[in-house]
């Protein structure tokens, strides 16, 4: 049986809200005004997201990597990783932040993950402008999209919030902290309850 795991990384690797803090930082006032409205789900991310980031001058950008760059992980990454590959389980990143953060927050650990879907940016103009092979109607990056990218008989997705709700009600098998708990209480959607990846890691044992 060929089983897949895809993984958040804004709150769900991080142990803050990385992205949203950057949002908040780098571009106050449109963050204030939209990032309610996104949460709300009055607006999709992919307005919201675009607007903010594309108000944002790319002469910025290494700021907001350095920024990223000492953000805390979730404890337990590694571990869950090792057990994932003595399964030879691939384990995804699929994050509606920008791949820069991930990449500088991750560190060594990208090697150890099969691909990481993000929002890529270009720099070339005066303010930051959006690219995303994978958008969808109201994501920037359509995690649904992303995951049927990849052929498997069980998939198994991790998250926290709002971008990740697509993602959580096409799953079987979900991991829901935060937000996303909330979102999936409400929808009546059965979830697993996780604080750190030692969670998920026990639970996948226990299933696998």
């Amino acid at each position: 049986m060929r089983r897949i795991v895809f993984c958040d990384f804004d709150g769900t690797i991080t142990a803050q809200e990385t992205f949203v803090a950057v949002l908040k930082e780098f571009a106050p006032e449109l963050a204030a005004e939209l990032i309610p409205q996104m949460y709300a789900l009055k607006i999709t991310l992919r307005e919201g997201v675009r607007r903010i980031l594309e108000s944002i001058p790319s002469s910025r950008l290494p700021e907001i990597i350095e920024f990223t760059r000492n953000q805390p992980m979730r404890e337990g990454l590694p571990e869950l990783l090792d057990f994932l590959d003595s399964q030879d389980i691939p384990f995804v990143v699929a994050s509606g932040g920008l791949r820069e953060m991930v990449e500088a927050v991750m560190g060594d650990l990208v090697q150890r993950v099969k691909a990481i879907h993000a929002i890529d940016i270009d720099t070339s103009i005066s303010h930051f402008q959006v690219i995303s092979p994978y958008e969808g109607e109201t994501e920037l990056v359509d995690k649904v999209k992303v995951m049927e990218m990849y052929p498997a008989d069980v998939k198994i997705a991790i998250g926290d919030s709002v971008t990740d709700l697509n993602m959580a009600l096409s799953t079987p098998l979900v991991f829901a902290r935060d937000r996303l708990a909330q979102y999936l209480s409400d929808r009546n959607k059965s979830y697993i309850a996780w604080n750190d990846f030692f969670d998920v890691l026990h639970a996948l044992k226990s299933k696998i």
